[in-house]
């Protein structure tokens, strides 16, 4: 839910989680030219914010469709899009029972590795009286989920064309392993794509050539081109981008849209300053980048969140000359910005630097 807001940044209570509308639609442009210049679907992952109003944002900036990992993202998610796809297991009934209630107008697909949950989809969606595609997810080296061979992969997919009220519609995998920066994901890169034509090599020879072939993540997102056979991707966190973002390579620190606003607290303990935002704020995940730390300030990204209790954060000022006061405040950029927004609940919008909006993060929680 939307509501205009004017209340100056400085005004609000903090721990705040911030958004700068600005950066988010330069984001947006810059992912969609990329999806358009190489010929791919684009399938933003909604994880990461978690609100209608991106969502939104993300379709009219050339979005297919959206991309989900919970019953309520997809609840939330179909009231704007009409193309939703759940990258996750669908497994329970009560989780079933909410996908196929879903309004008929969307078209449902579905990733899962097994049979069991083949055939529990299959049910549901026949008492629904309704067709839900499905994905067969591959794992690509993450070992997380995912069949591992291609004679798994044609099993399954001749489970699913065999099975009423599901349909076939191809494969799809996740690069959540692949964490090198950029300029040095090449072998990683030229490995997903052996991996992946062995796959669809044995789909299409037994008459099972996968439509859809969905993957990507924003790590990888500059280079999913170089994995072939590749139809659509599924970014997440590049339209809000993180600390990890600017590490690996896939956006410049001016590119970052999300921080939590922070009050400084205490400056007692020398060479530190204490502020608002603890783990309960800022999400307490270690990052990739070798300096440690949980993130970083937006407007002196030196100085490092070293450390982080559940209401506490500290600042390392050992390296800095910048002393801040009791009072003062400071936006943090996140490690991970997907588990920090879902500890907020809502977003405080910034346009031009200046209070514009403010937007619930209605889909938050597991």
């Amino acid at each position: 839910m939307r509501h205009m807001d004017s209340t100056p940044l400085d005004a609000l209570p903090t721990p705040a989680a911030v958004v700068d509308l600005d950066r988010v639609e330069a984001n947006l442009r810059r992912v969609a030219a990329y999806a358009r210049e190489h010929g791919l679907r684009l399938r933003p992952h909604t994880k990461t914010h978690k609100t209608v109003e991106l969502t939104t944002l993300q379709l009219q900036a050339g979005a297919a469709g959206v991309t989900v990992a919970t019953p309520r993202e997809a609840e939330l998610m179909a009231t704007v899009a009409d193309d939703v796809l759940l990258a996750y297991p669908p497994v329970g009934a009560a989780r079933l029972a909410r996908l196929v209630g879903l309004p008929e107008r969307v078209r449902l697909t579905v990733a899962l590795d097994s049979t069991e949950a083949l055939e529990g989809l299959g049910r549901a969606a026949q008492e629904a009286g309704r067709t839900v595609g499905v994905l067969v997810e591959l794992d690509m080296g993450m070992r997380r989920v995912g069949v591992q061979t291609p004679e798994e992969a044609v099993a399954l997919a001749r489970a699913v064309a065999s099975t009423r009220g599901v349909e076939y519609r191809g494969v799809i995998f996740y690069p959540g392993h692949v964490r090198a920066p950029q300029v040095e994901q090449g072998p990683a890169l030229r490995e997903q794509s052996s991996r992946l034509g062995a796959f669809v090599q044995a789909l299409t020879a037994a008459g099972l050539k996968p439509e859809t072939v969905s993957g990507g993540s924003t790590p990888t997102l500059w280079r999913s081109h170089e994995v072939a056979g590749l139809t659509e991707i599924r970014p997440g966190i590049n339209v809000l981008n993180d600390r990890n973002s600017v590490f690996v390579g896939a956006c410049a620190w001016s590119e970052c849209a999300y921080s939590v606003l922070a009050t400084v607290v205490s400056t007692a303990v020398p060479g530190q300053a204490v502020i608002d935002a603890g783990s309960k704020a800022l999400a307490k995940e270690e990052g990739m980048d070798p300096a440690g730390g949980y993130g970083a300030l937006l407007d002196r990204p030196d100085v490092l969140v070293r450390s982080l209790s559940e209401e506490h954060g500290m600042l390392d000022l050992t390296g800095t000359s910048w002393r801040p006061r009791v009072g003062d405040r400071v936006r943090v950029v996140p490690n991970h910005v997907c588990a920090s927004v879902n500890l907020h609940a809502r977003l405080h919008v910034l346009r031009g630097g200046a209070r514009h909006a403010t937007w619930e993060v209605a889909a938050r929680g597991w």
